[in-house]
């Protein structure tokens, strides 16, 4: 699953199912978690320290298409992309029971792409590994 030279390593788009089109200007955050444990601990599972690498907002069509910028930058680990959904669902004047959306994934090879689509209402979210 190569990228080209042309496509980012990580992506995302976002799309608000309540309304039925894409979710524009949802400030995303893509954090790396150096070290990170992936396994469950025995009292749960442990936090993540994590550092921002970026930050973004998704364009007229729900994709955050540069969440990263360049192979050179990310290392294997366990990377951590947050959605500001309490300041997309402002632009509406409405209230959401998540103020936000984190989803922490595994970046395995660097020389892959990595597809993150959200699928938001107010009252619910949903995720996958997309192409």
């Amino acid at each position: 699953m190569s990228h080209s030279s042309t496509r980012p390593p990580i992506t995302s788009h976002v799309l608000d199912t309540g309304r039925g089109r894409p979710a524009v200007n949802v400030p995303v955050l893509l954090e790396y978690a150096p070290g990170a444990v992936t396994s469950h601990q025995q009292e749960g599972v442990e936090a993540l320290t994590c550092y921002g690498i970026l930050t973004r907002s998704t364009n007229d069509d729900g994709r955050c298409p540069g969440l990263s910028t360049s192979t050179k930058a990310l290392q294997p680990g366990c990377y951590r992309v947050t959605f500001d959904t309490k300041a997309y669902y402002a632009q509406f004047n409405e209230r959401c029971f998540y103020p936000f959306v984190q989803i922490v994934f595994e970046l395995t090879a660097p020389e892959d792409h990595y597809h993150i689509p959200l699928l938001l209402s107010p009252y619910s979210y949903s995720t996958y590994r997309g192409s």
